[in-house]
């Protein structure tokens, strides 16, 4: 059995770069220790909680589309839906636990709780 620590991913919408080119596929790696201390410690963090998924995200994601480089920059400019998903999956693929969700019925609009399987 082989141990995966890297995972592909589609974005909803895509990052659109300066020539107007959209990248979608991607790839994300398990995050480690030193990738959270660092960005906890990183002074734009310290001035605004709210930037830490994105220095978190860009130390993570080994490739988006045919970018040299995934850079904080760019994971600020993504669409908020694309943010989402991203730090969904960050979420599911680094925490022990099972992630559960709302969700609503697309027929019947009755509302329950929906377990994610963890990626492997």
């Amino acid at each position: 059995m082989t141990f995966a620590t890297e995972f592909a991913f589609t974005l909803p919408r895509g990052y659109v770069d300066a020539s107007s080119q959209v990248h979608q596929e991607g790839r994300m790696r398990l995050a480690t220790a030193l990738d959270e201390i660092e960005a906890i410690q990183d002074p734009r963090v310290q001035a605004n909680e709210a930037y830490l998924p994105v220095l978190l995200l860009s130390r993570v994601i080994t490739q988006l589309g045919d970018l040299p480089a995934v850079t904080p920059q760019i994971i600020a400019s993504l669409f908020v839906i694309d943010l989402a998903y991203l730090e969904d999956l960050y979420q599911r693929i680094n925490s022990p636990e099972q992630v559960v969700i709302g969700a609503v019925c697309p027929h019947c609009s009755t509302q329950f709780q929906l377990q994610v399987a963890p990626l492997s």
